[in-house]
């Protein structure tokens, strides 16, 4: 599948999913899907440096012919987002993916790596 072969409607699914990630993260999500040159993570690290801001987003690159999924995050992100939680978003696209659930399962992955990169909150006292 190529982001071409999303239905209109898969697309604004999808898009609906990044932009709720974007306001629970207020981090910037891209999704990449299509056929990623060798060596992928380097190809996902380029993407993701071409980014606007790339410091403060997360890419998502799926290659489903090679079936190949990077997440490539911001140094800012870093510090929120650990790559055990990155992992588990993977690991949960994967199973969605392998169930035949395409769309679903970047809409769970993006969904997952949102709520994992959400700043803590913190509580201050009044001075």
């Amino acid at each position: 599948m190529a982001a071409g072969d999303f239905s209109a409607g898969e697309r604004f699914e999808i898009d609906r999913a990044i932009r709720a990630a974007e306001q629970t993260s207020r981090f910037e999500f891209s999704v990449f899907v299509g056929h990623a040159e060798e060596p992928r993570r380097e190809y996902a690290a380029g993407l993701h440096a071409a980014l606007v801001a790339p410091t403060h987003s997360v890419l998502i690159m799926v290659d489903p012919v090679a079936r190949a999924i990077e997440v490539v995050t911001g140094s800012v992100v870093k510090r929120t987002l650990t790559d055990h939680e990155v992992q588990l978003a993977i690991l949960e696209m994967q199973s969605a993916f392998a169930a035949g659930d395409f769309v679903g399962g970047l809409k769970r992955g993006i969904t997952m790596l949102a709520a994992h990169a959400r700043p803590p909150q913190t509580l201050h006292a009044a001075e």
